[in-house]
């Protein structure tokens, strides 16, 4: 949290909002200067050294620089002997103590030699510069928010605002793609007018005598082109490797760890390297088991907990569960999300603070890295397409089709989709009729906003020519898909002050996975994460590496809000208010036909009430 100009109630309110990311300790320090005042303020959740050692904001040793820093450097120890043999002294066991060193020794060019999550702001007391920098993935969040005559700066929106002197505005072209895409947040922008995310793998630096525009620069810019010459053997062991290394490092802690356990390939494999690199170690899983035979994962779990000797913390909930939480969950997030799926991992962590665990390992990334959910058929066979293998397209589009629960021409339908420009996919659907543009979204405004049927995706760009399902893979980790699913986890674990770690999520594992034959991640025959499936075998249950089938932490959602939710919103206390974007009455008008029972809940709906609970919550109209 940080800001320049603001009065002290103000930071004072957005240090409390704060404070269940960080309830062991709190610093705030202020800086006159000749344009103004900075201050920077920190809450802290004690991770890597519990002594007063680890409090910020932090100095350096020699005075020039002063950082505010959440996230972890799990490779401190190896910088800090790196740093020791070039003169640097240290006089804590602080990670945060490392990073400055870093800094000092490297500049932005350390960024890429951390291993970690990161999100932080270091002031250069010489330089006259304020640095914004966060991690390649967007592990960690940083909000700012800048203006004529101040700048702000903070890891939750709510805090941001509070930071503000003016009032808060709906950026409804976010809205609108939340709304009619379902597509909650990507790229730099927000849901508020005028703030902005520091993207994931960006820095931006400050000039504080003279500060200008703010353009966040990329520092991290990996290659999607097939450098590897390794076998299929040799990458799946060198896959290994560092996937072994990266759950040896994310396990370094003061405080007790646990692991969030869905049965899957991903939290499997994670449980069974616990186990393999600390055989005496207590290894606590954290489960969600659905109410409903269909989406319980429970035999799964069970399969790794006996195979780990794992102490087993099962968290089973209904619809009152929900219905209770809901406001809770809609506040903790802080911003519209997609679905209440992510309730099963709210409860997860609930469940581990009430058993004493401070920090849980997560299996996310590890789809968008290695090539899973359903294989990426599209742009896997544009890349056959495009490499001029039409043979191996055509036995990809037959073979891909035996796997449960796919559709044989699903293949073919997203070839075509991938090969179909936007201009022609819109103008086919409003030939047959299909508008992007419900009746309840204000019409006078559209042509402020890029109005599409199709759902926003990555850019193709010509030198990704034959590498379609790495270029949607990269995008996918850094842009359009898991940032927004690192921000589920991050709000849901600090509401309970909770560290959420993600070992699939390093740049050397990263690097290596886009560098390998496409058909490594994507098999010939449609199997999802190949390498990685095979970098596991004697380490995880063949039975769990052989799944065909993979439902995660998935809930009986649909069913269990229609009834709260319809309530509340027939209550109607949400509609109370002027909207730039959604005319009120043609949108009541619609909801009755839900309410009524003449047309179904569905995820449109829900994401309707969610930007409306949202906006009420925090004013932003």
């Amino acid at each position: 949290m940080g800001a320049l100009e603001a009065p002290a109630q103000r930071l004072s309110e957005a240090q409390r909002l704060l404070r269940h990311r960080g309830p062991d300790d709190f610093g705030l320090v202020t800086f006159t200067m000749a344009g103004g005042t900075l201050a920077l303020g920190h809450t802290r959740l004690s991770i890597i050294d519990l002594t007063p050692g680890g409090h910020q904001p932090m100095d350096s040793h020699d005075g020039r620089y002063t950082i505010v820093f959440n996230g972890e450097i799990y490779n401190y120890r190896e910088l800090r002997q790196e740093l020791r043999a070039m003169g640097h002294c240290f006089r804590t066991e602080s990670d945060t103590e490392v990073l400055l060193a870093c800094w000092a020794q490297w500049g932005a060019a350390c960024l890429v030699r951390l291993i970690g999550m990161f999100a932080f702001v270091l002031f250069d007391h010489e330089g006259q510069t304020l640095t914004l920098a966060r991690d390649a993935f967007g592990i960690k969040p940083l909000f700012y928010s800048s203006g004529p005559d101040s700048m702000v700066f903070a890891s939750e929106l709510p805090a941001l605002l509070a930071l503000r002197a003016e009032p808060a505005s709906l950026n409804t072209q976010r809205a609108y793609d939340y709304l009619i895409h379902g597509v909650p947040d990507t790229g730099g922008d927000t849901f508020v007018q005028g703030v902005f995310h520091v993207p994931p793998a960006h820095w931006i630096r400050v000039d504080l005598r003279n500060p200008g525009r703010l353009t966040p620069e990329r520092w991290w810019n990996p290659s999607i082109a097939q450098t590897s010459t390794l076998s299929f053997a040799s990458a799946a062991e060198a896959v290994r490797e560092l996937f072994l290394d990266s759950v040896k490092l994310h396990l370094r802690s003061d405080v007790p760890l646990g692991l969030a356990l869905s049965g899957g390939v991903d939290s499997s494999a994670i449980a069974c390297a616990i186990r393999h690199l600390e055989p005496k170690m207590d290894l606590h899983t954290f489960s969600f088991i659905g109410e409903e035979g269909s989406t319980s994962e429970e035999p799964w779990i069970d399969v790794i907990n006996r195979a780990t000797n794992a102490i087993s913390h099962k968290v089973k909930v209904g619809a009152a569960e929900l219905e209770r939480s809901l406001t809770d969950l809609v506040q903790t997030q802080g911003e519209p999300f997609g679905g209440t799926a992510m309730f099963a991992q709210y409860c997860i962590f609930k469940e581990a603070r009430k058993s004493g665990i401070t920090v849980v390992l997560e299996g996310q990334g590890g789809d968008e890295l290695l090539g899973g959910y359903d294989g990426y058929p599209g742009q896997m066979m544009l890349s056959y397409f495009e490499r001029v293998e039409w043979c191996k397209m055509i036995m990809f589009g037959r073979q891909w089709k035996q796997w449960p629960d796919r559709d044989s021409l699903n293949p073919w339908r997203a070839f075509i989709g991938q090969l179909l420009p936007d201009k022609g996919y819109n103008l086919g659907n409003a030939i047959l009729g299909r508008s992007p543009v419900p009746g309840w979204i204000q019409a006078s405004s559209l042509r402020q906003w890029s109005v599409s049927v199709r759902p926003i995706r990555p850019t193709k760009t010509s030198k990704a020519k034959g590498r379609r399902l790495m270029e949607t893979l990269l995008q996918s980790l850094t842009v359009t898909g898991l940032p927004h699913l690192l921000r589920y986890s991050d709000r849901n674990a600090m509401k309970f002050s909770i560290e959420s770690r993600v070992p699939f999520l390093t740049l050397p594992l990263a690097e290596l996975v886009l560098s390998l034959p496409e058909h490594y991640l994507v098999s010939q025959d449609g199997e999802t994460k190949s390498v990685f499936r095979a970098a596991m075998r004697g380490l995880v249950p063949d039975a769990v590496l052989d799944r065909r089938n993979k439902v995660g932490f998935d809930t009986p959602m649909r069913q269990w809000m229609s009834g709260s939710i319809l309530a509340e919103m027939q209550d109607g206390k949400q509609f109370n208010h002027q909207d730039s974007l959604i005319h009120l009455p043609k949108l009541k008008s619609r909801l009755e036909t839900v309410f009524n029972s003449q047309e179904p809940f569905d995820w449109q709906t829900w994401r309707i009430y969610n930007l409306m609970a949202w906006q009420h919550q925090l004013q932003i109209y």
